[in-house]
C-alpha cells in the first residue's frame, strides 16, 4: 500500500469501525486477533519503536504512532521528522498541532486528538481543525456523543472517538453520533 490516505481510512473504518489501540508488547501479540486493518500504537521509547512498527507492518496492518506517548520524544517537530525518517510508521496521532503540521509537511497521514475537559477545549477545536488541517480528528473520551455529534457536523473531517469505549454500547453511540471509528484499548471490543 502507498501513503495512507482519508478515502482509504475512511473504507478501512467502514469494514470494521473499531481501531486497536496497542499499549504493550502483549497486546501487540493479540493484534492478529482484530479484523481492523488500522492500528495505533500507544507505547514505546525512541530505542524501540522502529521495531514496534516493523511487527504491526508485518503483520499486514497500517501503524499510526501516537508520538506525544513514545518515550524519549520531544514536543518538537523534530520527533515527527524521526519517526519519517526511522520508522515505517504510516502515520501520527499528536494534540500539538506543530507535529500535525509538521506531519502533513512530510506526508504522514495525521490524526489529531482533542481531549474533552471543558468548554475552552471545545470553542478551540473548529480554529485547531482550520488552521492544522490533519487528516482525522479525535475526539476523547469517546462516551460524549452529543458534543461529538455537534463538532462532527461542525469541522468536515473524519471523526475517531476513543477513550473510556466500555462496552459495544459505547461504540454504538459514538458511531450513532457521527464518528467514523473508535479507537480501544479494550481487547474485548476489538472485534468488529
Amino acid at each position: 500500500m502507498g501513503r495512507l490516505t482519508s478515502n482509504y481510512f475512511i473504507e478501512a473504518v467502514e469494514l470494521c469501525p473499531v481501531i486497536p489501540e496497542v499499549k504493550n508488547d502483549e497486546w501487540l501479540e493479540h493484534l492478529p486477533e482484530s479484523e481492523s486493518e488500522l492500528v495505533y500504537i500507544l507505547y514505546g521509547n525512541i530505542c524501540t519503536i522502529a521495531d514496534i512498527v516493523d511487527r504491526v507492518k508485518q503483520m499486514g496492518k497500517i501503524a499510526i504512532v501516537h508520538v506525544d506517548l513514545i518515550m524519549g520524544l520531544s514536543p518538537k517537530e523534530i520527533s515527527v521528522d524521526f519517526i519519517k525518517k526511522y520508522t515505517k510508521a504510516d502515520g501520527i496521532i499528536s494534540m500539538k498541532s506543530p507535529l500535525i503540521r509538521r506531519a502533513r509537511e512530510l506526508g504522514l497521514f495525521t490524526i489529531q486528538r482533542f481531549y474533552m475537559m471543558d468548554g475552552f477545549t471545545y470553542a478551540n477545536i473548529e480554529r485547531h481543525v482550520k488552521t492544522d488541517n490533519p487528516d482525522v480528528v479525535e475526539f476523547m473520551p469517546a462516551g460524549l456523543s452529543k458534543v461529538m455529534k455537534y463538532l462532527a457536523e461542525a469541522i468536515h473531517k473524519p471523526v475517531v472517538a476513543s477513550g473510556l469505549s466500555q462496552d459495544k454500547e459505547d461504540i454504538m453511540s459514538a458511531l450513532s453520533a457521527g464518528a467514523a471509528a473508535v479507537a480501544t484499548s479494550n481487547r474485548s471490543l476489538w472485534n468488529c
